[in-house]
Order: C-alpha cells, then sequence, then structure tokens
C-alpha cells in the first residue's frame, strides 16, 4: 500500500454515510442527479455501482459522476472494476465474491482503495489477508436491492464478524436511520446504503437525515 492509499482510507473512514448507486433504484432520475444530491447533502463517499451497464458504458458514464466528486473532494469508489476505477482516476474499487481477486488489485493497483463483500467472518478473514482495505459486511436486514434471497446477518451476525477483523468494515442492506445507534453500538463506523437515498421522494434530505442521525449517534456513544 501507498502513502496516497492511506490518505485516501483516512477521509473514507471519516466519511459517515457511503452511498451506493443503482439507476434501478432511482426513481427514474439519473444516477448524477442523486450523487450531486447527496454531495450537497455532505456526503463525502460514494461508490459508483451500476450493473445494468457494460464496462465500455461504465467508464463513459463515470466520468461524470467522477467531476462530481472531484469538485468537492469526495471520495469515489467504482464496484467491479480495478481497470475502470483506475481509468476514471477513482479513489478505490470494491469487489464481490466473484469478482477480480483481491490480492492481485492490491498488487496492480497500490494507491487505490479495495473494498470487498463479505457476508461471513471466514469470507471477511480472507479478505483481510488478502490486503483488503476495508470489508463490507451484510446483508444486514431484508432489502429490495438484491436479486437473490439470503440470510440476514442482523446485529448478532454483524458483532460476530465485527470481532475478527483489524481493517476498517462498512455496513449496508436495509439500513434506516433508526438501526444506526445499535449499528454503531456493535462497532460500525459506516454506513453504505442505496435505495434509502437513491429512491428517497428528496435524496439530499435523506443523505443529511441519515448524516445527522450517524454523527448524532457517535456523539451519544463518546460521551
Amino acid at each position: 500500500m501507498s502513502v496516497r492509499h492511506d490518505e485516501r482510507m483516512r477521509r473514507f473512514v471519516q466519511a459517515g454515510l457511503y452511498v451506493v448507486t443503482s439507476r434501478e433504484f432511482s426513481a427514474g432520475r439519473s444516477t448524477p442527479a442523486i450523487v450531486k444530491a447527496a454531495l450537497d447533502a455532505g456526503v463525502s463517499l460514494i461508490q459508483l455501482r451500476e450493473k445494468s451497464l457494460s464496462k465500455r458504458e461504465l467508464l463513459a458514464f463515470g466520468r461524470e459522476v467522477r467531476a462530481l466528486t472531484a469538485a468537492v473532494g469526495a471520495i469515489l469508489i467504482v464496484n467491479d472494476y480495478v481497470d475502470v476505477a483506475m481509468a476514471l482516476d477513482a479513489d478505490g474499487v470494491h469487489l464481490g465474491q466473484e469478482d477480480f481477486s483481491i490480492a492481485e488489485a492490491r498488487r496492480i493497483a497500490p494507491d487505490l482503495i479495495v473494498g470487498a463483500s463479505t457476508r461471513s467472518a471466514a469470507q471477511a478473514e480472507e479478505a483481510q489477508c488478502a490486503g483488503a482495505s476495508y470489508v463490507n459486511i451484510g446483508p444486514l436486514f431484508p432489502t429490495s436491492t438484491k436479486e437473490k434471497a439470503a440470510a440476514w446477518l442482523g446485529l448478532d451476525g454483524l458483532r460476530a464478524i465485527a470481532g475478527r477483523l483489524t481493517i476498517p468494515f462498512t455496513v449496508m442492506g436495509g439500513i434506516k436511520a433508526h438501526h444506526i445507534p445499535d449499528l454503531l453500538a456493535a462497532g460500525a463506523r459506516t454506513v453504505a446504503v442505496v435505495s434509502a437515498v437513491t429512491a428517497a421522494a428528496d435524496p439530499a434530505a435523506a443523505a443529511r437525515g441519515l448524516l445527522a442521525a450517524i454523527r448524532g449517534a457517535e456523539k451519544s456513544s463518546s460521551s
């Protein structure tokens, strides 16, 4: 890993809220419009996750999103594709269990944040050992953004996995504002959401509310 990677991770762990895009869950609005609304609300961490686009389409599409995040100094993570992340000069890539090797991504892109999706302690520990910068734990609660049914981990599952990690982690899956105090009490510091922002009637207001809930819970836990 590099000095640039470490600086990116410093900003990553301070973000609190991690907004993940999806055109299919954006109520007919464009992803750049959703990203701009989130950034205007104070969000500083965005993941470009567009499963319906080809790699070529994602690269063209991502340039506008990267311009928006770069203008305000926000972190941009690209889902699935290391080469697209590098071509966009994004800050990182997020890899699923069937995606590119974490170790190989770390080797060819030492400056990038490398995240990994995990749903078990074994997967999380494997990603950590392979050199992941962070892991995402989820889905925690029922969510419409996953096509296949899965066992929801819940707070007990989160605690079991979090206790095995020494690297930062994010949490995701069906999260609402009322879950946030319990999530932070279980060790979470970065909350990832899709439809809670993208499908909201007012994405900026939704993002602002979630950020306020996270910061409020952080203050309560530290007092």
